[in-house]
């Protein structure tokens, strides 16, 4: 799958693709970062009109709540860059009259997977390589001026999860809250994410039930303070609380923003302040409400002979994720932050849309932590994410 992964690189970078499926060929350009040279120089090489590939999310954004799947709009005539830009993720936009709609192609679905794997908007432009460009394309596939990936293969890499994931490099690094800390560093096989696993105290002191908190990083939060989450009282917290404990692990996972990246959740928070919440925001850019993968969290744990756990957490989807993976889950322990002004619309639609645990702290803003393993969900129950 190394052409895949190679494929990710070179759509962050703003540069066409090809996929090719059952000898079909067709050139790919992300809408992020497209600009009026890159739209005329692709439909010069495809020798083909463009279509635009949105996401089932984003078509609902634009009153378009049947779509099912990804789906590959006709537009004709063709709007600009700007335009397009703003048909795949601006609050308010509207398809123009006598759009064309199709169910999108495997290819054009796994521009989709790509993209999002690469946390760009999940917006393409394809281009159905033309009999009489053909030849012009192999040739600049043959230069290495444009990569080639067969679409399922592309498919099989989004599908696969993080991978086998490489134990990089390790320190200790004492921390206020857990001073017998150390940091082991896991990369995946794409290259693409780092995660850290702050392992606390000696393991050989742990309880049978290794005290585990699985934490999405959160740059505006855990390093900033920002008001708009709790993230960072709750990155702190829960390393205190594992230390009261006798010591566990917190696994910090490089999943800004629900999976969506630190671009897409600045547009969010964009939109959340025209009045959208956090959901809502994430699915008119083009998103379902949680893109993450869970799976790397069983992989790390995995890797540091870790079975089972004491998960402090409010998801009911985190619980479900190691479950389903094999990690015997025997309690969960709530981790709370501060209800303020500014997050209190956030945690109402984490509690109320995602389905988190958090109806005692919107209640009762200092509600201890217990543990309630009677309220674990079995698999395949969870709601939320």
């Amino acid at each position: 799958m190394r052409q895949a992964e190679r494929a990710i690189f070179d759509l962050r970078r703003g540069l066409p693709i090809v996929l090719r499926d059952h000898g079909r060929q067709t050139l790919v350009l992300a809408v992020e970062g497209l600009t009026g040279r890159s739209l005329d120089d692709a439909l010069q090489l495809s020798g083909a009109a463009a279509q635009l590939v949105l996401s089932r999310h984003r078509m609902a954004a634009l009153g378009q709540a049947d779509a099912t799947d990804a789906v590959a709009l006709a537009l004709e005539p063709l709007p600009d860059a700007r335009a397009l830009r703003d048909l795949a993720w601006m609050q308010g936009a509207t398809l123009p009259a006598g759009t064309r709609a199709r169910a999108a192609s495997q290819a054009e679905r796994a521009a989709l997977r790509l993209l999002g794997r690469a946390q760009l908007v999940p917006a393409a432009l394809s281009f159905a390589v033309s009999a009489s460009q053909a030849a012009v394309v192999a040739n600049e596939i043959e230069r290495g001026q444009v990569l080639a990936v067969e679409a399922n293969e592309a498919l099989r890499l989004c599908n696969s999860g993080p991978g086998t994931l490489t134990r990089i490099s390790e320190a200790k690094v004492p921390l206020a809250e857990a001073e017998n800390s150390r940091f082991v560093l896991f990369r995946e096989a794409d290259g693409v994410h780092e995660h850290v696993a702050i392992v606390i105290g000696d393991a050989a002191q742990w309880p049978e039930a290794v005290p585990v908190r699985l934490h999405s990083s959160c740059l505006t939060g855990d390093l900033f303070g920002s008001l708009r989450c709790d993230c960072g009282e709750q990155l702190r917290r829960g390393v205190a609380a594992i230390n009261a404990q006798g010591g566990g692990i917190l696994l910090y996972l490089s999943q800004e923003g629900r999976g969506i990246g630190l671009a897409n959740k600045l547009r969010a928070y964009g939109l959340q302040d025209q009045g959208l919440d956090t959901i809502d925001a994430d699915q008119v850019i083009g998103f379902s409400k949680d893109e993450r993968d869970f799976r790397v969290a069983h992989e790390m744990l995995d890797q540091l002979g870790v079975s089972k756990v004491l998960l402090l957490t409010n998801n009911p989807s985190k619980v479900e994720a190691l479950q389903r993976a094999g990690i015997n889950v025997v309690a969960r322990q709530a981790i709370y932050g501060e209800v303020t002004r500014q997050n209190e619309r956030y945690l109402q639609t984490k509690a109320h849309r995602h389905g988190h645990w958090l109806h005692d702290l919107l209640t009762e803003q200092d509600e201890p932590a217990t543990d309630e393993p009677e309220r674990l969900p079995a698999p395949g129950t969870a709601g939320g994410a």
